[in-house]
């Protein structure tokens, strides 16, 4: 059978052979003299099994073997080891899981990712709907968001870029929590969230999903996929999704922003005979979103506030792969991004461009005892703006880096990475991180200490949500740097596992806004400020955390609980006393129960509690109210053909029923609206089909 894989440029194809006992479901490795020639031999002779086995275990989940392949194969961490081998702590949404998550939010993945425990997707703009992913407390500016290890959204992605990109064509999801600028970069202080596409297998495949929902959204997604010859293979997704917009407390103002959008993305997988490998993609994006007041309807100052923005998105990227000789490989990367927004923030025009750029060479090997890697880096970002020309920069970012894992013992291995970035703005920065894994028996123990920093821009959370009209020019900006560390224990008895994570960060410099009066400014002062600038926090900004997890698997049912405690504190501003960083709950869990008999239908139940949260800047309270989110699904597949409904919050929850969303006086940043803190859409349900062709119909 001829599989069509990529290995991703950084990863050590000569790194690991997995040998998996069916019976026992224990991962018995090989004796590493052995397995360092069998690769080598494999990889000489252009069979990569790592990824063939990491097709094979795609296949196993899409037709309910699981049992049989509990081994992922990572790639984030650029040498592809085997997820329970890896000294950093990789936490892996895997193919069924996604299944389960597609039809509950077909048009974007913020539904994928927010049942994880100790991710928030955090909602951004309350007129745009746009929302940002947040790693155990730390701001979403922080996340880096990856397509394949390629930058397809941007070095520093938008928070709408996340409600832009369709699960269809996903095999699995690595998240790597904490910073992970030795890996990747200034943009990656918080972590990575890596998005890993399907494969076409060897035989022609499609997917069309059609979905419906009882606020006026639509979404028609499909997925196809099919070998070209025995050394390349193709796939293509494209989707189409709508959403009308929806005043759901009458006030005039919009709660759910409407969209039209539209999305396109062919990938090619080319395998040569002698191992080497080449993958490349193309995506094509564009939506209308609208939100802010509804036609005629007027705000506090009798004015309307209309809050439009167009997107157009067009990337590509290329990853390549090859050996050198016996013991060494070569790799390359490269992406480029640039993206075009016309945006009308209550009258005031602003068009603008980002642009992306990604170059990176890499060359791997190994010895008896150690896998590594090394490589050097370009990395270009770019802003222009037609209106606010002030704001325009260029950040050209060159940097070296290199990773080194070490098997101490049978027990013990190590991780040790580290990267210097010559900053054009920001200069030189240091990033180091190492991880310890030590798995005695049925534990798990890891142990990780990193460091990072990250590069301002004018975009943080409120400025994207108010538009540039307000913001005096950015001036003595200094980067932000985290340090970041875990521990990690895990046990695994039969059937259940758990997990404990202690984690902590300390944050320097944040960039936060700050409210002042210009009176040479046109926009009135209500009180508080009529502008706003962007300034370093002068302490530091603390998290310490404990995240709690288990899953249980017995026959055809699987429970996953989590817990998330979050003690977030930051200096208040210009002041010396402490408080409780704004919309980050203390305490969070989650429950989701599931039954499932592959090929004829799936049923789940979930709940989520989230705490109380600090309110900053809302007039009608301090501190938010706890909340539960509770829902129902259930899926029927009869032969290729399956039929889907969702009940999403059952409970009705709205913060519009607990108080408006629009403020009385328009805020310094511009914004009209609160933040939010809880649900915004009520009560709401979608159903739908999915239609299977070719191998995935059987």
């Amino acid at each position: 059978m001829t599989t069509f894989n990529y290995v991703s440029s950084s990863m050590l194809t000569l790194s690991l052979l997995i040998t998996l006992n069916a019976q026992s479901q224990e991962i018995l490795p090989t004796e590493p003299q052995l397995l360092l020639q069998e690769q080598a031999h494999k990889h000489q002779s252009g069979h990569i099994d790592i990824d063939e086995h990491e097709h094979e275990q795609d296949k196993a989940h899409e037709h309910g073997h699981d049992d049989e392949f509990e081994t992922i194969i990572v790639t984030s961490t650029r040498i592809g080891r085997a997820v329970n081998d890896e000294p950093v702590r990789v936490e892996v949404i895997n193919r069924e899981e996604l299944e389960e998550k597609a039809i509950m939010r077909p048009g974007n993945i913020s539904m994928l990712v927010a049942e994880t425990g100790g991710v928030r997707v955090q909602t951004t703009s309350p007129a745009l709907g746009s929302a940002n992913i947040r790693l155990q407390g730390l701001y979403g500016r922080y996340t880096q968001l990856l397509n394949d290890g390629l930058a397809l959204y941007g070095g520093q992605a938008a928070s709408i870029g996340l409600l832009q990109i369709p699960p269809t064509d996903l095999a699995r999801v690595e998240i790597i929590k904490g910073s992970a600028s030795s890996l990747y970069g200034g943009s990656a202080m918080g972590g990575v969230i890596n998005l890993i596409s399907r494969r076409p297998s060897d035989e022609p495949e499609a997917e069309l999903l059609l979905n419906a929902t009882t606020r006026d959204g639509q979404d028609i997604t499909s997925y196809v996929a099919a070998p070209i010859s025995e050394a390349i293979g193709v796939s293509f997704t494209g989707g189409a999704h709508h959403q009308a917009i929806q005043d759901l407390d009458n006030d005039g103002w919009i709660d759910m922003a409407g969209y039209e959008r539209y999305t396109a993305r062919p990938r090619l997988f080319w395998e040569g005979d002698d191992g080497a490998t080449v993958y490349a993609t193309a995506g094509y994006m564009t939506e209308n979103r609208t939100g802010g007041t509804r036609a005629g309807a007027t705000l506090a100052n009798a004015s309307e506030f209309v809050q439009n923005q167009n997107s157009e998105r067009l990337d590509a990227g290329l990853v390549a792969s090859g050996a050198l000789n016996d013991t060494l490989g070569w790799g390359l990367r490269g992406s480029a991004m640039m993206q075009h927004h016309d945006k009308d923030f209550g009258g005031v025009l602003d068009s603008d461009k980002h642009e992306s750029y990604l170059i990176e060479s890499t060359i791997s090997g190994y010895t008896l005892d150690m896998n590594w890697v090394m490589g050097v880096a370009m990395h270009s970002e770019r802003f222009e703006s037609d209106d606010f020309a002030q704001f325009n920069y260029r950040y050209d970012v060159p940097g070296i880096f290199a990773q080194a894992d070490y098997e101490i013992s049978s027990y013990v291995s190590s991780s040790l990475s580290a990267r210097f970035d010559r900053h054009s703005e920001f200069g030189s920065q240091f990033s180091p991180r190492i991880s310890m894994l030590y798995r005695p028996d049925d534990w798990t123990i890891r142990a990780s200490y990193g460091r990072g920093y990250f590069a301002p821009t004018p975009f943080v959370e409120e400025i994207e949500a108010a538009g540039l009209v307000r913001l005096a020019p950015l001036d003595n900006i200094r980067e932000e740097t985290a340090t970041t560390s875990s521990v990690d224990i895990a046990y695994q008895f039969n059937k259940l596992e758990t997990n404990i994570t202690l984690f902590a960060s300390s944050v320097d410099g944040v960039t936060e806004l700050e409210a002042f009066v210009s009176p040479d400014f046109p926009l009135p002062d209500n009180g508080i400020g009529n502008r706003v600038r962007l300034v370093n926090s002068e302490g530091e900004s603390r998290i310490y955390g404990t995240e709690l997890s288990t899953r249980y698997k017995w026959k055809d049912f699987k429970v996953t609980a989590s817990y998330l405690y979050l003690d977030a504190t930051e200096q208040m501003l210009n002041a010396h006393t402490r408080q409780r960083i704004a919309l980050t709950p203390r305490h969070s869990a989650g429950l989701v129960a599931m039954w499932e008999r592959h090929g004829e239908f799936r049923t789940g139940f979930e709940a989520y509690y989230t705490g109380k949260q600090r309110l900053d800047g809302n007039p009608y309270r301090d501190e938010s109210k706890a909340y539960w989110h509770l829902g129902l699904m259930g899926e029927i597949t009869v032969g290729a053909i399956s039929y889907f409904i969702n009940l999403e919050n059952l409970l009705n929850i709205r913060q519009t029923k607990e108080d408006s969303l629009v403020l009385p006086n328009q805020a310094p940043d511009g914004q009209w609206t609160t933040d939010i803190w809880s649900r915004n859409d009520g009560f709401i349900v979608n159903a739908g089909v999915r239609i299977r062709f070719g191998e995935d119909a059987h």
